[in-house]
């Protein structure tokens, strides 16, 4: 198991490679040029000139890359062109915010997408079962961030329940760190919450209706006990690989929602890169998102070996 997430490791690193490659060139094709937001105001084009030539923005893209690519390998991410603060440290600081979010979103997700789907299984067909498959077709089709706007006009205008806007880190302590993820947390987490639903619900239907489950219920065992210990381990096989492909999703819904609920995160500062065409920051941001995904692979890939010991072999 461990070779083989080894071989994976290895096979994600021309991954890690290509990615910024791409970003250099779509910059590098993109209308606009940093040198004259730090021009100022009515810029002369030696002004412009001379300001591509320190940052080193004439030099051919593939040589940038390579300069880049050369600095990441000794932990240098870089300076941000507009703050002229270090990128490393810019990233450090908003991390906190866009992980917390992600996994709240992700655990809302999996606890949410379980409840709905073992209960949907006790009866097959049933009231419960079409009721739960229509609410997670319906939510499927809702967008994050029109979610996410009803959710802060209702529960932090209207009601006044949660804040609207922020983020307070957990070293302040664990409701005002999950008071300020709930609304945005729910709204990011819906579409994968309802993804898994809907497959653990699939893949519960076909394993209940397995030969080893047939005989362990001729065996005495109740339904219960045959759903929880025997068919959901099973049944979570498709699920795990939704939950693989949803993580980088919800971390590109991170965006809007950050914007949605002014959370100062790695979204936002993606936006404002963007806009600035601060590359470095940028760069830093596609680095640590592919990255993350990586991880998330890997993880996805080692915990097959649980739910399915035929990947153990």
């Amino acid at each position: 198991m461990l070779r083989h997430a080894g071989k994976r490791l290895l096979a994600a690193i021309p991954l890690l490679l290509v990615v910024p490659l791409l970003v250099f060139l779509l910059i590098d094709l993109a209308p606009g040029d940093p040198a004259v937001v730090l021009a100022g105001e009515d810029p002369t084009p030696d002004r412009i000139a001379a300001i591509r030539g320190e940052l080193g923005l004439s030099d051919p893209v593939v040589e940038r890359y390579l300069r880049w690519v050369g600095a990441v390998l000794h932990g240098d991410l870089g300076q941000s062109l507009m703050s002229d603060q270090s990128v490393m440290d810019m990233i450090v600081r908003r991390m906190g915010t866009t992980m917390s979010l992600v996994l709240f979103a992700m655990v809302m997700a999996v606890v949410l997408g379980t409840l709905m789907a073992i209960l949907a299984s006790l009866r097959p067909g049933g009231v419960v079962d079409r009721l739960v498959n229509w609410l997670a077709s319906i939510a499927i089709a809702i967008p994050a961030f029109w979610f996410g706007l009803v959710l802060a006009s209702l529960f932090a205008v209207t009601f006044q329940v949660f804040p609207a806007f922020g983020f307070v880190p957990l070293s302040e302590g664990l409701w005002p760190w999950m008071s300020h993820l709930v609304l945005p947390g729910i709204a990011l987490g819906l579409l994968p919450a309802a993804e898994v639903t809907l497959q653990l619900r699939s893949a519960l239907g076909q394993e209940l209706k397995s030969d080893y489950i047939l005989n362990a219920q001729a065996k005495g065992l109740s339904r219960s006990a045959v759903l929880f210990k025997h068919a959901l381990k099973n049944a979570c096989v498709p699920v795990v690989t939704v939950l693989g492909f949803r993580v980088a999703e919800v971390l590109a819904g991170s965006v809007t929602i950050e914007i949605i609920y002014n959370m100062p995160g790695l979204g936002s500062l993606a936006v404002d890169s963007v806009l600035s065409r601060d590359i470095p920051v940028l760069l830093g941001f596609v680095l640590f998102s592919t990255s993350v995904v990586v991880v998330v692979n890997l993880l996805v890939d080692i915990s097959y070996g649980y739910f399915n010991p035929k990947v153990r072999a």
